[in-house]
């Protein structure tokens, strides 16, 4: 075999048609094998000579695409200075583009003697260790453009591949759970029909099933257990091994977009799947622990954690956050997706000890021509002290709005004392956002995600029911917000039922009518349970996959969320750039916002601080829009009054003088069913429209939401 000197960057393999260059960063290598596989893991080694700085390369013409590899790094195994190096383990590249394989547990995998971490373990683990593979780079991207829709036209969709897919009945076996079976357009044509922009996928990047979940016959679902932060899972690939999985998921993106969807990836750099220091070792450990790994200072044997996964990715490595950079700009430039929601993203602030806004990865995103123009969201917590950093990341940034979730359950449940806070998560959380001269895309209203309950679930269970997790129902969060509506889990009582399919049309009108980026979990809006399970991360199976077999509720809820979508869609006033100003408008009528009691006059001060009320009116003047369009242009819009009562009792709203508007009509009554039609238009030209006039008294029922638009005024 020939060997080339090659050269140091790109790191990882790289494909230029005629060969592969290799490339892999360690400091504390002493030496680097390269190791090519055939089919049967027949191993020939390739030491690489040469070294540039802390880089080791060759070339080696002829290597081809679907070549399997690995690398074994000589060096020291002293874990009382945080080196773990044992070339008895065929270790994973880091910038692998492609991964073939899963790890086994099998304990050839671990780099020490059973029982004892601080002698290193000579067994080989190639027969039980994950292969990386050359990916072919060329794929014909055609006329693919990235839809660059912007935040307040957004409507995302939270998705797991496997999940959303597995059961499809319009979808052929052999791509169901696939990135094949996303792109099929049975399952387009529901995303697009439901009116959703964006697809924010559960993670995508090669992950590792968890040893103590496979002895127990379960697996990592979720998938937030990175190894390859390159390559797309080889779970979800229709197309086998050899690196197919890079050209499905490209053809999956391409897919998307031609039908004007966004791809959003849930990207897990905080930690990687090597677990504690009693963890497998199958990659970042055995070429450079101490480079990649946050240690104990006083204990360099040991890893600090902020993520609960038993390590954290060390931020102040330039070597991680070249990694972390390296990563991103792959995934836009390479696989053309269109931004990333991250994990446990406090972590990433972590360049020492506190969550810091000023810290080096900030400053790289920002800077960063290519990770700075797509969409960026924050779960802004971690596990650590002062880990829940709601409303205090950068201007450049979008966070999930924990506090909207949190506040909306508790509105709907009837918890004393919530409307301040109701009321501004439904216009945009400006406490949380504007004193940075943010906007009200800086956050991404969500009742319900991947992690807690389903939205079903959430009106139907008190309690969590994670038995079927192995772990005596102690995982998951215990406090939910969320509330049965008179019995616990399934029941026949037909008023109990009303009540939950009331609830849920509730939770979900909130949210798309509230400012902001609002993001649906999928299935909700067609009713998915999960049977009280509000920790699903290991039931890869019926109780988290998708049911698409609809009963007639179910197919009335999934209309009822198409509509709503519409509506905010069709009415720019419910999507708005900027915060609102209040007051009162430049002719002296009402301004662009005015929060109304339920007699029809607008709230005064000591009004917000009855711990009783449960019940408010909203008018939003769609005529005094302070922002322009994107074309400069004045933005005019008619005008709505939102009606919320979380009372156990009906309310009557009295609506507001005629300086408001003088007729009215229902375009959502979720006491009724009612939506909007298909465009999100008012119902004023249907003669049995449901009108009131100003002054007049609407009902709203128990536990309802109900929304007017103001019809045209009309002269004689």
């Amino acid at each position: 075999m020939q060997k080339w000197s090659g050269h140091p960057f790109p790191l990882g393999a790289a494909f230029d048609g005629t060969g592969t260059n290799f490339a892999l960063f360690s400091e504390v290598a002493e030496k680097v094998e390269l190791c090519l596989l055939d089919d049967s893991r027949k191993e020939t080694r390739v030491t690489l000579t040469e070294v540039d700085g802390v880089i080791r390369h060759a070339y080696l013409p002829g290597v081809m695409p679907g070549q399997r590899y690995g690398f074994r790094v000589h060096g020291p195994y002293d874990p009382a200075r945080g080196h773990r190096c044992n070339p008895a383990k065929l270790l994973l590249d880091p910038y692998a583009k492609a991964v073939e394989g899963q790890a086994d547990g099998h304990p050839s995998l671990l780099a020490y003697r059973d029982g004892d971490p601080d002698t290193p373990d000579t067994a080989d683990s190639l027969p039980h260790a994950m292969l990386s593979v050359v990916a072919d780079p060329y794929f014909d991207w055609g006329d693919d453009r990235l839809p660059k829709r912007p935040y307040h036209e957004s409507v995302m969709y939270e998705a797991h591949v496997k999940g959303l897919t597995m059961t499809h009945p319009g979808l052929p076996e052999e791509i169901r759970g696939t990135y094949a079976g996303l792109a099929h357009p049975a399952v387009i044509e529901h995303l697009t029909r439901l009116g959703v922009t964006a697809v924010e996928l559960m993670p995508v990047h090669q992950f590792v099933q968890d040893g103590h979940l496979l002895g127990r016959g379960l697996t990592n679902y979720w998938g937030y257990n990175t190894i390859g932060f390159f390559a797309p899972h080889n779970g979800y690939s229709s197309a086998g091994g050899r690196g197919g999985q890079v050209a499905e998921f490209k053809t999956m993106v391409k897919s998307l977009h031609a039908a004007g969807i966004e791809v959003i990836l849930d990207v897990v750099y905080n930690h990687t799947a090597e677990g504690n220091h009693l963890g497998p070792t199958l990659s970042f450990r055995g070429i450079d622990n101490a480079s990649y790994y946050r240690l104990v200072d006083d204990d360099p044997a040991s890893y600090f954690d902020t993520t609960g996964t038993g390590n954290s990715l060390l931020m102040r490595s330039p070597h991680v956050l070249q990694l972390i950079m390296d990563s991103l700009r792959y995934w836009v430039t390479e696989m053309h997706v269109d931004g990333f929601r991250f994990d446990l993203a406090a972590t990433l602030a972590r360049q020492f000890h506190e969550v810091d806004r000023l810290s080096a990865f900030f400053d790289l995103v920002q800077q960063d021509p290519v990770v700075s123009r797509v969409k960026l969201i924050a779960e802004p917590w971690d596990v650590g002290d002062g880990g829940y950093q709601v409303g205090n990341f950068p201007p450049l940034w979008s966070e999930w709005n924990g506090r909207y979730r949190d506040t909306v359950r508790d509105f709907w449940r009837a918890r004393d004392g919530v409307l301040p806070e109701f009321a501004s998560r439904l216009t945009g959380s400006s406490d949380l956002y504007a004193g940075e001269h943010r906007r009200p895309r800086a956050g991404v209203d969500f009742v319900t995600a991947h992690d807690g309950f389903t939205l079903r679930d959430l009106v139907s269970y008190n309690d969590k029911r994670n038995d079927a997790n192995g772990e005596a129902n102690r995982d998951g969060e215990s406090s939910n917000r969320s509330w049965n509506c008179g019995a616990e889990g399934p029941t026949r009582d037909r008023a109990v039922l009303a009540l939950r399919a009331r609830q849920q049309r509730n939770l979900l009108t909130t949210l798309l009518v509230s400012q902001g980026v609002p993001m649906l979990s999928h299935g909700d809006e067609m009713g998915r349970t999960q049977q009280g399970n509000n920790n699903a991360y290991c039931q890869d199976n019926e109780l988290s996959w998708v049911d698409w077999e609809l009963d007639a509720e179910r197919r009335d809820l999934l209309e009822f969320t198409r509509r709503l979508i519409a509506l905010r869609r069709g009415h720019p006033v419910f999507r708005r750039r900027r915060f609102f100003r209040g007051g009162t408008g430049p002719d002296g009528g009402p301004g662009d916002l005015t929060w109304l009691r339920p007699d029809g006059r607008e709230m005064a001060h000591g009004d917000w601080g009855r711990r009783d009320a449960h019940a408010i009116a909203v008018h939003l003047n769609g005529g005094a829009i302070s922002e322009p369009d994107a074309h400069g242009q004045a933005i005019t819009d008619d005008s709505f009054l939102l009606l919320f009562n979380s009372h156990w009792e009906h309310v009557a709203f009295r609506l507001p003088p005629g300086e408001f508007g003088h007729v009215w009509s229902v375009v959502v009554d979720t006491a009724e069913r009612s939506a909007p039609d298909a465009e999100g238009a008012a119902h004023t030209a249907d003669a049995d429209a449901v009108r009131f006039s100003a002054g007049d008294t609407v009902k709203v029922e128990a536990r309802a939401a109900v929304v007017l638009i103001r019809e045209p005024d009309r002269t004689a």
